[in-house]
């Protein structure tokens, strides 16, 4: 496992070290500069040091010292007076002024001069004053180079009190109950921590929201169902105590009719769990103008039987982004609601048209509708409009899911859902994509 711990005191390490490197080698590279200067300036003072006298005179009396300094000295005829280290792989000759000489023992500063009579050349090795460079930057950076591993504590420590707060976060939540859904606090802590704690917040809300969601919607599906089922329970009852075979059939039919009603209402409610706004969908081309067909050719018959003219009034060739089956239910729940709130002798018309480059469904009926004031609210879960004396005539009981779950399929599917008035006074719905 990752730490970001020992991450954060490689790297600041790896930059210390690197910042010590580069220091180190300016610093080497500063003190050569100035060794150049100090030595270049010894080799001048020292041949200006020579007297201009003969130099029989002087061969005895001087002494170039230790440092490395190799001294030559040619008289007016060019002939070698003097050579201090005659094994030094010098070039026998003279040039006036600095020079750098490579030879095979390495490179020499070398400096030649008029003294007098006689032509004085001064060398010195190259790697002396390199060595010196290199002692002025070590001595430089070895303090801090000493003092590596404090440092290497230092940072391992500031760190760790750095992430002393996801520490606590982290305490926090692993010490949570499973519904104990409430914001963490984010006083008092850093400004990188905060955007995490408030992420976190929105995400336990999002939970918090959805377990509510949850419980109300498993509350108000065991509310609905407990009637159905009652029933079911009370005409199964009938059944039983049927003394003759004409009592037992009206019994059965309605047994069977409340069977119907109790199948329907869990089909809506499972359609309805399942179209979750943000759940995931497969998203692939669509044909709207054969689905849409479909689904009017399945609810023909059902039309047919309750006595209603359903018919497509326009459809043209249309292709969306989506699931197929989820919108088959969709329009399905549409159609349902269109034929069964439609009185006999009344009509649905459903049409397909492209608008701007967007798909539009459109269905419409001749049924009581929906007043203004109430087309939000049934969107909502078992939600039923009020009577009224055009609803009253359609006589339907239903179970106030289908435009909830027509709602969240829009949702899921980015389409638009709304309610309007039809040209015949009745419910006009339609879907834009």
């Amino acid at each position: 496992m990752r730490s970001i711990r020992r991450q954060l005191l490689f790297w600041l390490l790896a930059i210390v070290l690197l910042g010590l490197g580069i220091a180190g080698w300016l610093i080497y590279r500063q003190a050569l500069a100035e060794a150049n200067e100090l030595f270049d300036y010894q080799l001048q003072e020292i041949a200006a040091a020579l007297p201009a006298e003969p130099f029989s005179q002087i061969l005895t009396s001087r002494d170039t010292g230790d440092e490395g300094i190799v001294l030559q000295i040619w008289n007016r005829n060019g002939v070698l007076m003097y050579y201090s280290h005659p094994r030094a792989p010098l070039a026998p000759r003279a040039e006036i002024g600095f020079s750098t000489e490579h030879t095979d023992r390495g490179a020499w500063r070398v400096y030649g001069a008029i003294v007098g009579d006689n032509v004085v050349q001064l060398a010195q090795p190259v790697s002396v004053r390199n060595r010196l460079a290199a002692n002025v930057a070590l001595r430089t950076l070895w303090p801090l180079i000493v003092l590596l591993p404090l440092l290497g504590v230092a940072v391992w420590g500031v760190v760790g009190r750095g992430l002393a707060p996801l520490r606590r976060v982290a305490g926090a939540l692993d010490t949570r109950h499973p519904e104990a859904l409430e914001p963490l606090p984010d006083a008092r802590l850093p400004l990188e921590v905060q955007p995490l704690v408030r992420a976190l917040n929105a995400l336990l809300a999002r939970l918090a929201t959805a377990l509510d969601t949850q419980k109300a919607f498993v509350a108000d599906a065991a509310h609905e169902l407990r009637t159905p089922l009652a029933a079911v329970q009370i005409q199964s009852q009938l059944v039983a105590r049927a003394r003759d075979d004409a009592t037992r059939g009206e019994a059965l039919a309605d047994l069977q009719a409340g069977v119907t009603r109790a199948t329907r209402l869990a089909e809506q409610l499972l359609a309805l769990a399942r179209a979750e706004p943000d759940g995931p969908v497969s998203a692939k081309a669509i044909d709207l103008h054969a689905l849409l067909d479909e689904c009017v050719a399945a609810y023909a018959p059902l039309a047919q039987q309750r006595n209603v003219d359903l018919g497509i009034e326009g459809s043209e060739p249309a292709t969306v982004i989506g699931d197929g089956q989820t919108l088959r239910v969709m329009l399905n729940n549409l159609l349902d609601n269109a034929t069964k709130y439609t009185p006999a002798g009344g009509r649905v018309d459903v049409s397909l048209a492209v608008e701007a480059g967007h798909p539009v469904v459109r269905i419409a009926d001749s049924g009581p509708g929906i007043p203004p004031e109430e087309r939000e609210r049934v969107f909502d879960r078992f939600y039923r409009v009020g009577s009224g004396a055009m609803r009253e005539r359609t006589d339907v009981a239903g179970s106030g899911l289908g435009l909830a779950i027509v709602k969240r399929i829009a949702l899921q599917q980015r389409a638009q859902v709304e309610l309007g008035e039809s040209a015949s006074g009745g419910l006009l719905v339609s879907v834009r994509f």
